[in-house]
Order: C-alpha cells, then structure tokens, then sequence
C-alpha cells in the first residue's frame, strides 16, 4: 500500500510533465532538460551533505541513471515540439505497458498471469481512448509535416523503452543486492542535467528567457524532473513492478485531461470513459498476487 502512495505521488506530479513542456517548447530542448534536471537533483543535497557515501554509485548504475534521466526527457521535449502534443502522450505513454509485460525478462521470480495481459490491454486501451479523443484541429498544422511527424512518434518511442528499461533495471538491482540508494537519483539528475546544459551551450543558440519561464522551469525542475524520481524509485524498491506499472496508466489519464483543460477544450465523454477503464485495470492488477 505504501509503495502504492510513492507511485501515485509521482504520478500526479508527472501528469503535469506534457503541459508544462508545451508551454517551455520555445526553450531549447537540452536547455530545458538540463536546467529542469539539475534543479530537481538539488532534492538530495539535504540527504548527502549527512551522508556522502550516498553518492557512492558504482560506474554501470551511474551510467543506467543518468544516461536514462538524460534521454527520456530529452527526447519527449523533441517529440513535443514536432507532433500534437496528445498523439506524443499517446506513444511516450506506453512505457507503463511495457513495464508489465517486460517485467518477466528483468525479473526472474516475476511471471504474468492472463488476467495481467487483461488489465495492460484494458489500462492501454483507456490511454488510447483519452488521448485520440482529445484530437483537437490544431493538429491540422502537422498534418504537412510528413517524416517530421513520424520522427516525433519514433522518438516518442524511444523515450517510453528508455523509462520502462531504467524502472525495471531499478528493480532488477534491488533485488540481487545491487542497491541504489533513493539519494542518488539526485546525483543521476545532477550529471545528466550537466551533460545537457554542455551540449545547449555547444548546440543551441543563447536564449533570453522571461520570468514566466522561470517559475515553469522551477515548478518542472522540482516537480516531475525532481520529487517525482524519488517518489517513483521508492515505489518501485517496496512495491511489485507490476502493480505499478498498471497504476502508472493513470499518467496519461490526468496529462491529457491538463492538456484539454488548459488548450481550451472541455473535458469530453472520452475522458470520463478513459477514467474508467484506467482505473479499471488498475484495480484488477493490484488484485493479482506475485508468485
């Protein structure tokens, strides 16, 4: 039940992740990424400055964590400036998925049981529902973009294999004894925020940034770049991989919902269908016991 909470937590956080990186689209995207990401690792500085050692990380870990913050982000901030920011979710969202049906490869003692694949296809199927149904004719300005388009989608892609490896990686350590401690996600957002802001400055022309822009990336960079990873890997150190990748279903659920609220849209029936069949299939795999 408690890791239940931490997922939740950071769920909610990161619902706002695809709003927020609309309204920063015109900040360079390695900007965005290493400004966000390094705001957010200053979480774990209370905890380190008592305990160095907590940034201890052997090199493979290290790498796996910064590498995955560094990517994931980096290419879900492309794939939203190229494509309807909806159809992105749509794709970036099948991380959940993946995580409940890849779990078996990265966990041994993990087996799927049929009413497993039911609750991923149902949970899926309510993400499919939410965001097709939030199309709105402002994606009528993409429709010429053709391979832009399509690279968007593949990026997309990319970005939700990379959160499903890095969450089930996490868990795979945890449970050989290789153990990560929660800290050092700050250390992870820290280097890869580092390695982000060396290629703006190497790739990216300068930018002037207003203070709106200020606070969106404060409130990125402490939320879903920042609370939300240490939410997320305390979840998944107490909590079954499954269970919390059904429950993360809910994400893009409540993003598109912000998206609709916020573009000017009214919640549609699609919404209130989606609800259902999200929440649905996450209270049928929590019903599901490891064994």
């Amino acid at each position: 039940m408690q890791a239940n909470l931490y997922a939740l937590g950071a769920i909610a956080m990161w619902s706002l992740l695809a709003l927020l990186g609309v309204a920063l689209k015109h900040v360079p995207p390695f900007l965005l990424t290493g400004a966000a990401l390094i705001l957010g690792s200053l979480l774990a500085l209370p905890h380190v400055l008592r305990q160095p050692q907590l940034w201890r990380i052997k090199p493979k870990p290290l790498a796996l964590g910064v590498l995955s913050l560094f990517g994931f982000h980096f290419l879900l901030f492309i794939a939203l400036r190229m494509a309807p920011a909806v159809e992105v979710n749509l794709i970036n969202y099948l991380w959940p998925l993946l995580m409940v049906v890849l779990a078996p490869l990265y966990l041994p003692a993990v087996t799927l049981r049929p009413l497993h694949y039911l609750a991923a296809l149902l949970g899926f199927s309510g993400a499919a529902v939410a965001i097709l149904g939030a199309r709105t004719a402002a994606t009528d300005q993409f429709v010429n973009a053709g391979w832009g388009v399509a690279l968007a989608y593949l990026l997309a892609l990319c970005s939700a294999f990379i959160w499903a490896n890095f969450s089930l990686q996490t868990k795979r350590m945890a449970q050989v004894g290789q153990h990560i401690p929660t800290a050092a996600i700050g250390l992870f957002g820290l280097l890869a925020g580092l390695l982000a802001l060396l290629c703006h400055f190497l790739l990216e022309p300068a930018v002037q940034l207003s203070q709106r822009d200020y606070w969106l990336l404060a409130l990125t960079g402490l939320g879903p770049l920042g609370a939300a990873f240490f939410l997320w890997d305390k979840a998944l150190k107490l909590g079954d991989a499954r269970q919390i990748g059904l429950l993360s279903y809910l994400t893009p659920l409540g993003s598109t919902a912000l998206l609709m609220l916020f573009g000017g849209r009214s919640l549609s029936w699609s919404v209130g269908l989606a609800a259902t069949m999200i929440v649905g299939a996450a209270l049928l795999g929590s019903r599901v016991q490891k064994h």
